[in-house]
């Protein structure tokens, strides 16, 4: 949310160095990749890559011993950005929160994409079994949007811009 006319931001823009570059990706741990990988190519995402992580490197960043995973990377049609799918085998996942957890749990809830038409993309996903979290909703004549839940909980969230 931007700050009102006249108010100052909580910090000081003219001290910021830039550091970040660009989001690369966003991490979801899952129990069954090869049906997460096809909601999200179903989504429209493609397939960058899957394959085996595991060895010294691996748990020197993530700070487990002994992790072996098979990761998948996707990425968007317009290549800018990228989700990046974790299955563990060891040591197995564990489970933090209800799998069909509430939008208003705490941590990350969703991703959201743009997509050029709201109605036909649900009706595809819904196909695979993906659920309409409430309704696809007109805010104001700007976008529609709505949330879907896909396997494992995923809830992603769908705009279609109007104007």
């Amino acid at each position: 949310m931007a700050p009102s006319p006249g108010s100052t931001p909580p910090y000081d823009t003219r001290e910021i160095s830039m550091a970040i570059k660009r989001m690369d990706n966003v991490l979801i741990v899952v129990e069954d990749l090869d049906a997460v990988v096809s909601f999200f190519v179903e989504l429209g995402m493609e397939l960058e890559g899957k394959g085996p992580a595991e060895g010294e490197w691996v748990d020197k960043v993530i700070a487990i011993d002994g992790t072996r995973q098979d990761v998948a990377m996707l990425r968007t049609p317009d290549g800018h950005g990228r989700i990046e799918l974790t299955q563990f085998h060891a040591p197995k996942a564990i489970r933090s929160e209800p799998t069909d957890a509430p939008v208003n749990t705490l941590g990350i809830r969703r991703v959201m994409f743009a997509v050029d038409d709201i109605e036909d993309t649900v009706a595809r996903l819904r196909g695979t079994g993906v659920e309409l979290v409430g309704e696809i909703v007109r805010y104001e004549d700007v976008y529609l949007l709505c949330y879907v839940r896909g396997p494992e909980g995923i809830i992603v969230g769908l705009a279609e811009q109007l104007s």
